[in-house]
């Protein structure tokens, strides 16, 4: 969980800490949602261990499990 934290932290820097838009945010939010990787008690995505609610944000980070794919940039 560190390992991939810590990697996702570097390339967010590196780019300039770019978010994603309101809206493709409030969309990877309800993608994670319904996901069945989320741990609800600690709101982690099961697959890589991040805080949902912040790796959401960063323009820099994909879904472990290429749920976000599908959300088109806006």
């Amino acid at each position: 969980m560190m390992k991939n934290f810590t990697k996702d932290v570097i390339d967010y820097a590196k780019e300039g800490a770019p978010h994603v838009t309101t809206s493709q945010y409030n969309e990877r939010l309800r993608v994670c949602g319904n996901c069945p990787h989320l741990k609800r008690d600690t709101m982690r995505c099961g697959k890589c261990g991040c805080i949902v609610e912040h790796k959401a944000k960063w323009g820099t980070t994909t879904c472990p499990d290429d749920r976000w794919d599908l959300i088109k940039k806006k």
